[in-house]
């Protein structure tokens, strides 16, 4: 260390908390407290910080808690009012920098429960004139936690963090939905030759073709909406083991109602408190929607890369938009990069799929403790669809544009068309006709006609 930092590092103060295991140094101006401050040494993980959506999701959890535990004058008014006034600081996007445990941290997220307790604690003790860490006056477990548990808010905090997520995701895919109709408006009249085991097939629509990419990506829009419904039931008030231990009469209903009321979100006690700790259920069915919609997406982004792929050499049936240079050696070159990019997306998303299902079956008995690992696999990929489904609606898709001569240069040459005119001529000898075709480099159409199999009238009724 050089002289500069070592001065600096003896400017730091610190002050002494106290916790069931012993007595721990604190930076004075931080606002966490004993058990943070222990975490902070064990959980180098990932080196980022739990997400935004799961801080606001807990501390409207305390707020709620404050305000039910008033409510059955479990906590006086004093007391309970700091702590919702310190929830709303919070809220506001104050102290957003005090909660310091990583995205994977304990079993049960235990470390980052205790985390929003002991900052939210001392935020309502200079509220009320106090020191940070005099915990006799608010204490961290006793008041800020109070009627509570890891096993209950976490789960809770997890469904309140994806729907919070969810309500981003949901519009930019119907964005997505509206750029694909969009494209099958304006491609409806270009035809294309089909592909099926990637081997030329009958013609089909290109608009079609992307009419059909906006139905599979509507279909997935739509179960994730109908998963998205389970995760409004939560575990809140469930505490320990989902016996509602420790908690008094009528606290489980007011606070899921000012937690709903806060989030803006529909949520509803979980009539089997065992059973929303045990299963994680909605979780890993909501995860799965999200991989059938990446499913979907690479499936169009494949396709739209193995369109545009040429100019010279490949199918080149569709024009993409140049978003920036292809190639930093090839001058001129065009990549569908957004496409590329895409799929990557969508290989993460699924990877992250088998991460929660792994964690999902990971529960034991009373309790399933996987949830951080879970909640961060859900959160990254909603927010990569978030941040760029939208670049992918509107700087590719919108831009795509139809090379028709190819389009008709590869329904003419191709011999397959051979298959609409088999009802008339039969199977055999239209097989007879496609061979030849590949053999001698003539469409079927000039052979059928120079061998007096149908008229050019009859021939363009059926091929057009």
């Amino acid at each position: 260390m050089n002289i500069s930092k070592m001065k600096s590092s003896l400017r730091v103060k610190f002050r002494v908390d106290q916790d069931s295991i012993g007595q721990v140094k604190i930076p004075e101006d931080a606002y966490y407290g004993a058990f943070t401050a222990r975490a902070i040494q064990q959980y180098h993980v990932t080196g980022q910080r739990s997400h935004l959506y799961l801080i606001m999701a807990f501390v409207m959890i305390k707020r709620s808690a404050a305000i039910a535990n008033m409510r059955t004058a479990s906590l006086d008014k004093k007391r309970g009012n700091a702590i919702v006034k310190a929830c709303d600081s919070v809220l506001s996007g104050k102290y957003l920098d005090q909660f310091v445990i990583e995205a994977i941290n304990s079993g049960a997220g235990t470390a980052f429960n205790m985390n929003v307790n002991e900052v939210i604690a001392n935020i309502a003790l200079e509220i009320l004139g106090q020191k940070k860490g005099k915990y006799d006056v608010v204490h961290p477990n006793d008041h800020v936690n109070m009627s509570q548990s890891s096993n209950d808010t976490f789960p809770t905090a997890m469904h309140v963090s994806i729907l919070f997520s969810l309500k981003q995701v949901i519009p930019v895919l119907d964005d997505l939905i509206k750029s694909l109709n969009k494209k099958a408006r304006e491609f409806s009249g270009f035809q294309k030759i089909g592909r099926t085991h990637l081997m030329d097939a009958l013609p089909v629509s290109l608009g079609k073709e992307f009419a059909a990419y906006s139905t599979s990506i509507a279909k997935a829009r739509d179960a994730i909406a109908a998963a998205r419904k389970e995760l409004e039931f939560v575990a809140l008030g469930g505490t320990a083991v989902g016996t509602g231990a420790n908690t008094p009469k009528g606290y489980r209903v007011i606070v899921i109602s000012e937690l709903g009321t806060i989030s803006k979100l529909s949520l509803k006690p979980q009539l089997d408190m065992q059973y929303s700790l045990q299963s994680k259920f909605a979780v890993a069915n909501l995860s799965s929607t999200l991989r059938n919609l990446a499913v979907e997406i690479g499936k169009i982004s494949n396709d739209i890369r193995l369109m545009a792929s040429g100019p010279v050499a490949g199918l080149s049936e569709i024009g993409i938009p140049a978003v920036h240079a292809g190639s930093s050696i090839m001058p001129g070159k065009v990549n569908p990069s957004l496409a590329e990019c895409m799929n990557m997306i969508c290989f993460n998303i699924i990877g992250n799929d088998i991460v929660v299902a792994l964690a999902a079956q990971a529960g034991q008995f009373e309790l399933n403790v996987m949830l951080p690992v879970m909640l961060k696999a859900i959160l990254e990929s909603t927010d990569m669809l978030r941040n760029f489904v939208p670049i992918f609606s509107h700087n590719l898709i919108d831009g795509l544009s139809a090379n028709k001569q190819k389009l008709h240069q590869y329904i003419e040459n191709s011999p397959v068309i051979v298959t609409l005119l088999s009802p008339k001529i039969g199977y055999q000898k239209s097989a007879e006709l496609y061979k030849e075709s590949l053999k001698s480099g003539k469409t079927i159409r000039q052979l059928v006609i120079s061998k007096g199999l149908m008229s050019e009238k009859e021939v363009s009724s059926l091929l057009g």
